[in-house]
């Protein structure tokens, strides 16, 4: 037969509501990191495969002298050459945001 329980069902339910709350109090944090620490993968691996198509297509043709930037997914990429002494070299830099921190990554042609 059944039996009729009464009472401690608006505590149990109290207590498991704020079981609930303390566990995503503790978890949010973690997973805006992650996302942070993902986007900022992203941007370093999408710097990188636009500084290795820079120096390809400088052995292919000169373009030692431009400079000109990207946008991709709202990120602006700016690449551009230098030249110290008789070494030439491509830059690629993203600037930083407040949660992000900036990236310049440069390599010299081989």
């Amino acid at each position: 037969m059944l039996q009729k329980i009464e009472g401690f069902f608006l505590l149990e339910l109290l207590l498991s509501l704020s079981a609930w709350f303390m566990l995503t109090l503790f978890f949010i944090p973690i997973l805006t990191e992650l996302a942070n620490q993902s986007q900022q993968l992203v941007r370093e691996k999408r710097a990188n495969q636009l500084l290795y198509e820079e120096l390809q297509a400088n052995l292919t043709e000169d373009r030692s002298n431009s400079s000109y930037s990207l946008s991709h997914n709202g990120t602006e990429y700016k690449i551009y050459w230098t030249q110290e002494n008789t070494l030439q070299e491509v830059c690629v830099k993203v600037e930083g945001t407040s949660l992000l921190p900036k990236i310049e990554n440069c390599a010299v042609p081989e």
